[in-house]
């Protein structure tokens, strides 16, 4: 489960949100009333949901958006007139007065978003170190000198095997030089 993060300049508004968050199965990291707090709590977490108000004393919510970190994103609750002026298309807007389902159905939305890009991150593949690019380059090299092999029909024979035995491509390159 994503950080959340509520910020309210009237603390009373950021904790009756979290109660709402609390009864409905969400744990919220804390409870702020200035940008600067959130700007705090959010670089110490990875990533999560900022719930917030228009204005604080210190910063506009646009401002806040700015300094977050990435992985973070923000839920702005205001008056309708007032997200009219949010133009970002990165920011998920209610507006006030909020009905409870709207909240939990846009947080259950945005925690899936949360939830999909963390997976696209992890499935992504590793770069490649400098060290093992050299060793698969040493692999070709014997292959093409012992079997007369082209560059090509070098890695694909690499590949190919690693990718029958199960191993990674780096592991066969070692596999190839220690047998010859």
């Amino acid at each position: 489960m994503p950080s959340i993060i509520i910020a309210f300049p009237k603390i009373e508004d950021a904790v009756n949100i979290k109660n709402v968050l609390v009864r409905n199965g969400y744990g919220v990291n804390a409870t702020c009333t200035t940008g600067a707090q959130v700007v705090t709590i959010a670089n110490e977490l990875d990533d999560g949901i900022i719930i917030c108000g228009y204005r604080f004393s210190d910063m506009h919510y646009s401002q806040l958006n700015g300094y977050l970190p990435k992985g973070f994103e923000m839920l702005l609750i205001a008056s309708a007139n007032k997200l009219e002026e949010c133009t970002d298309n990165n920011i998920v807007c209610l507006s006030m007065p909020i009905k409870m389902a709207d909240l939990i159905s846009t947080l259950e939305m945005m925690h899936y978003n949360i939830s999909r890009r963390r997976k696209r991150e992890k499935d992504k593949p590793k770069a490649r170190t400098e060290e093992e690019k050299a060793i698969i380059s040493k692999a070709k090299l014997v292959l093409m000198e012992r079997n007369n092999m082209t560059e090509e029909e070098a890695h694909r024979y690499i590949q190919k095997n690693s990718m029958d035995s199960g191993t990674n491509m780096v592991e066969m390159a070692e596999m190839i030089l220690r047998l010859m």
